[in-house]
């Protein structure tokens, strides 16, 4: 089994990486020290320097491999993903584009193969346990709270990104679109803040982002529906006051006599803020909380980076996520033909226990509560 994966970044590196233990892998990416890197950590993962915009030359270097990982920005996430599966390949994604991946179910239809979209971890296993409790009980309200954190925070942003910072202020700017009483309303993101205590981590910060996106519609007979980003207490108030003030606005101004677009301007001050150094030990916490039938099911991550393998968190709970997810369609657990985000996967039972299975033989361990409503 010969498996591409397209992206080197953190996340991606990881899924090659894990990949890497039962298959073939060949990972690409414009990045030669991304690519150096992963080769370092092990050599049997073929490299190759590609630049992945360039969408043309997919036909012919993907031509050897039975499936695809994308793992690139989300902002060319949706082109990666359509051209691959307009060269009649198997695919798993995690870029997170904006765009509906529903729209390429017709395209994926016609060239007869199976695509995972949003295969992370919010969204991604949050998917996965709604398509799994939808399909047992009626579900009338379900919150998603989420965070990749540093362990050790540091002002004045107490915040490293776990990922792109470019994707981070994506998802700062990016309206968010919520469901009420069973109508999808759309509200500015970091609007809604609220005060949550996690154990093992005190008060952490949540508010709203747009991370529902399928399920407001593959779950539309779910009233009520909301995701949050969590953050150490104090950042929404200096993200905010950095938006109001313009610095991410996309519409270019003069600084001395050269055109500057605020949005880049910030991009590369934050990338230096934001970056996490190496082995700098990170966090990830995350709860999904569903309501119906007079019950409460919640499912909680706390899971940190990994000093033996020199993995961080988000980078293992978003990647073997999508690993899981690519192991389904090699078993042949899952075969439909079409575009697929989880929850309509998860909704098998084999499917979604073999993905909790998977990630917990990887230390990545999700815990279930069940209580009566009170």
């Amino acid at each position: 089994m010969k498996i591409a994966v397209l992206g080197a970044g953190m996340v991606g590196s990881a899924i090659a990486l894990d990949l890497a233990k039962d298959f073939h892998v060949t990972s690409f990416d414009l990045d030669k020290l991304n690519l150096k890197l992963l080769k370092e950590k092990n050599n049997a993962i073929d490299t190759v320097v590609q630049n992945l915009k360039e969408l043309s030359s997919y036909e012919s270097f993907l031509r050897p491999f039975n499936l695809v990982v994308t793992a690139v920005p989300g902002f060319m996430g949706f082109d990666t993903l359509k051209t691959v599966i307009g060269c009649g390949k198997n695919v798993v994604d995690i870029s997170f584009f904006p765009e509906d991946a529903l729209q390429l179910d017709a395209l994926a239809k016609e060239k007869d193969v199976t695509v995972i979209v949003d295969c992370g971890v919010a969204p991604g296993m949050s998917n996965y346990i709604i398509g799994r409790y939808n399909k047992e009980m009626k579900i009338d309200d379900f919150e998603i709270y989420v965070g990749g954190l540093p362990v050790h925070p540091k002002q004045p942003f107490n915040y490293k990104a776990p990922f792109s910072p470019i994707d981070v202020i994506e998802e700062y700017t990016r309206p968010a679109r919520l469901k009420e009483n069973g109508t999808i309303v759309t509200k500015p993101a970091l609007t809604d803040l609220e005060l949550i205590e996690f154990e093992g981590l005190g008060m952490l910060e949540a508010f709203n982002t747009d991370g529902l996106r399928s399920l407001l519609y593959t779950m539309s007979h779910i009233p009520n529906q909301k995701e949050k980003t969590l953050r150490y207490p104090g950042h929404v108030s200096l993200i905010t006051a950095l938006q109001q003030s313009g610095f991410f606005s996309k519409e270019k101004i003069m600084v001395d006599g050269k055109e500057v677009s605020p949005l880049d301007f910030s991009s590369q001050i934050l990338l230096r803020e934001w970056k996490m150094e190496e082995n700098e030990e990170e966090l990830t916490v995350m709860k999904v909380v569903l309501h119906g039938e007079g019950k409460t099911i919640e499912y909680h991550l706390l899971d940190y980076y990994n000093a033996a393998t020199q993995t961080s968190s988000m980078a293992r709970a978003t990647g073997y996520t999508c690993t899981a997810s690519v192991n389904l369609l090699v078993n042949k657990l899952f075969s439909k033909k079409g575009v697929f985000p989880p929850e309509l996967i998860g909704d098998d039972k084999v499917c979604f226990d073999f993905v909790v299975n998977y990630l917990k033989e990887r230390s990545v361990i999700w815990k279930k509560k069940e209580y009566a409503l009170v």
